[in-house]
């Protein structure tokens, strides 16, 4: 069975720091471009990073040189580390493989 189950959400401050996990199966990660987007509350989910392979990344504006997107191909994961986060990175957090959508996590930036 195909699935992404993603982990590491919760509530930090600002200025703080959180890694997203993502692990996959029922395929092999490496294979495929590899995504994280966010849904703030009452917007459309949106692009934050993807990454074709380990040399191959991008990043929206807003999180440049916050925020990295790495993989673990021994372990088919996905993990995006994010700096110096800010309360507009507020959201629930989506991974994004092979067609397929993780349940999400829920980041929440606030003092």
């Amino acid at each position: 069975q195909v699935q992404l189950v993603e982990s590491g959400g919760g509530l930090v401050q600002p200025g703080g720091s959180l890694k997203l996990s993502c692990a996959a199966s029922g395929f092999i990660l490496d294979y495929y471009t590899i995504g994280w987007f966010r849904q703030a509350p009452g917007k459309e989910r949106e692009g934050v990073s993807c990454s074709q392979s380990d040399s191959i990344t991008y990043y929206a504006d807003s999180v440049k040189g916050r925020f990295t997107i790495s993989r673990d191909n021994a372990n088919n994961m996905m993990y995006l580390q994010m700096n110096s986060l800010k309360p507009e990175n507020t959201g629930i957090y989506y991974c994004h493989g092979n067609g397929k959508w993780g349940q999400g996590t829920q980041v929440t930036v606030s003092s």
